[in-house]
């Protein structure tokens, strides 16, 4: 066990100081706004110097000032610092309060006066029901943990190495999940010397993680692991039957998830890693309806994945789905824990893996070269360095325009002839034109160098057979994805790639072979098992666009409501 405190870093300075972002971050309710309010808590008296909350409470209340001054503060080795302050007429609270997650600060009374404290079920609902005041309360949370995770004012601290596939991993689990941490190098922090002195570290420990006040030291932890010592998953109950059970939190199963849980029905969502998917990976998507200026994967499942908590629907953080029990109703979803969930609806949207590509020594150099997503941390540690993209397609499209703003040149690897076939117009044109970047066609990549982190690459031109080597120390490997369906275990049909089959997808002959004995056919998107439905990459015939994959989200829900009647 470790101080969490030992190894702090310096204070940094205190958020919100963005006076043109106050009164959206801290905004003032009016009277009338606190009556209604009031009317979904309760009135209390507190104290000065009064603890409300401490940092680690699960399930965080709501407090609104009446007439009490509140503050939030943070913990740290230099003492207690103010971070916010609450006057009559402003609220605590940021986006853990509608999951349920724990608190990241100390909530205290700063001077003696009334409350109304809101617990999270009558939160959910007063943001569902009163439109005002939902909206002005959802953006007040979004801004606060948007500052939250600028300033790392979290309950975590990462230790480790950017030549490091482990600490890539960890680093890129917290920020997807959009937890706040502290990242410390131990290549390049001095500091920490003390702290390592005091603990055996072994190769095989890093990174490490200190969680919570009390210290608590992972090394090297999985994800599965992060996410227990956070309280990711607490404050739901496994074993309650849901209406829906969404497998997978892709822009599809998020789609699922918004629409289920605003029209009323109990919805569940299991995710292996993060929210997203291979979309919440993306460093920009400009052709999805209504972002003109384009978004980026995780902004855009980060705002989908607190619409859902919104409207009442919960989230399991790396539980991993591992059988589809389909033997008899109510169907559940076995995890890799052992864990069993059983809901009278599924809806299978765990999506597609990435493909690797045939190279000797490419899973050594993952996490430390070899990317499969280009998002802001990536293309942080390829700054003003030349890189690879291996890939031809959309995904590969968006990560060379985005490396290419900060990297001294990126040279784009295609097997085909030409990138007409497989890529939007606007992103060729892109390419194209831009002079940091080098297409290079009827191209592979054959070769990786170096000893703990890429060094060298070779592509060979597959025409010529002329091989070429380069100093580079970073490939992104985008060329596509396998679904993910072999957890299934044959209770649902595929086709020959092992995408599920749904509504007139299923012949005949699959329906005889899947024992279909419903009276009706399958409804559109339903798979060759009543009541268990299909969307997204995962899907046989899917479009591979985010707009589609939220599009058959939506519409498998309103199927759904039919099943559920009959």
């Amino acid at each position: 066990m470790a101080n969490i405190d030992m190894i702090s870093p310096a204070e940094q300075p205190l958020f919100l100081r963005s006076a043109s972002r106050m009164e959206h971050i801290f905004p003032t309710l009016t009277d009338a706004q606190v009556a209604r309010i009031a009317a979904h808590g309760r009135v209390r008296a507190v104290r000065r110097g009064e603890i409300l909350l401490e940092p680690g409470t699960p399930n965080v209340p709501l407090f609104v000032a009446h007439t009490a001054h509140l503050e939030a503060v943070r913990l740290s080795k230099e003492g207690e610092t103010v971070i916010s302050s609450q006057a009559p007429g402003q609220f605590t609270g940021e986006v853990n309060s509608l999951s349920g997650r724990r608190s990241l600060v100390r909530i205290r009374v700063a001077e003696s006066g009334d409350v109304i404290e809101i617990d999270r079920e009558r939160l959910l609902a007063l943001v569902q029901t009163d439109s005002e005041i939902g909206e002005i309360m959802m953006r007040a949370f979004i801004l606060r943990r948007v500052e939250l995770l600028a300033h790392g004012f979290g309950d975590v601290v990462v230790l480790g190495s950017t030549h490091c596939a482990g600490t890539l991993r960890v680093r890129e689990f917290l920020t997807r999940n959009e937890h706040p941490h502290t990242f410390i190098d131990l290549d390049r922090d001095d500091g920490v010397q003390d702290f390592l002195d005091g603990v055996q570290l072994a190769e095989g420990d890093i990174p490490v993680v200190v969680s919570g006040r009390g210290g608590a030291m992972l090394r090297n932890p999985t994800n599965a692991q992060i996410a227990n010592a956070l309280g990711f998953n607490e404050a739901i109950d496994e074993a309650h039957v849901r209406d829906v059970l969404v497998v997978g939190a892709g822009p599809s199963g998020l789609a699922a998830a918004v629409y289920a849980a605003s029209e009323g029905l109990d919805v569940l969502v299991l995710e292996t890693s993060a929210p997203g998917g291979q979309a919440g990976a993306s460093s920009r998507i400009e052709n999805y309806l209504g972002f003109p200026m384009g978004i980026t994967g995780q902004e855009l499942a980060g705002r989908a994945y607190t619409q859902a908590q919104k409207f009442g629907a919960q989230v399991m953080i790396a539980k991993e789905a591992a059988k589809l029990a389909c033997e008899r109703k109510p169907y559940a979803i076995e995890t890799a824990d052992g864990t069993r969930i059983a809901a009278r609806t599924i809806i299978i949207a765990t999506g597609a893996r990435y493909r690797t590509l045939d190279i000797p020594d490419l899973a050594r150099f993952e996490g430390s070269g070899v990317y499969y997503g280009a998002t802001f941390m990536e293309a942080q540690l390829c700054t003003d360095e030349e890189v690879v993209v291996v890939g031809g397609g959309n995904s590969a499209g968006q990560a060379v325009v985005y490396l290419a703003q900060t990297a001294k040149h990126v040279h784009m690897l295609v097997r085909s002839h030409t990138l007409a076939d497989t890529m939007s117009r606007y992103l060729i044109r892109r390419i194209e034109d831009n002079p940091r970047i080098t297409l290079r066609t009827r191209t592979e990549l054959t070769e990786l160098e170096g000893d703990d982190h890429v060094e060298r690459v070779c592509w060979r031109n597959r025409d010529g057979g002329t091989e070429e080597r380069a100093g580079i120390r970073h490939v992104f490997i985008m060329t596509g994805a396998d679904p993910c369906t072999a957890w299934l275990d044959g209770c649902l049909t595929v086709d020959a790639k092992g995408f599920i089959r749904t509504g007139m997808e299923l012949t005949p002959e699959n329906l005889a072979e899947a024992e279909w004995t419903h009276p009706r056919p399958p409804y559109l998107l339903e798979t060759s098992l009543p009541g268990v439905f299909a969307v997204g990459d995962v899907r046989a015939g899917n479009v591979k666009r985010v707009a589609s994959a939220v599009g058959e989200g939506s519409i498998a829900v309103s199927f759904i409501h039919r099943v559920l009647v009959e």
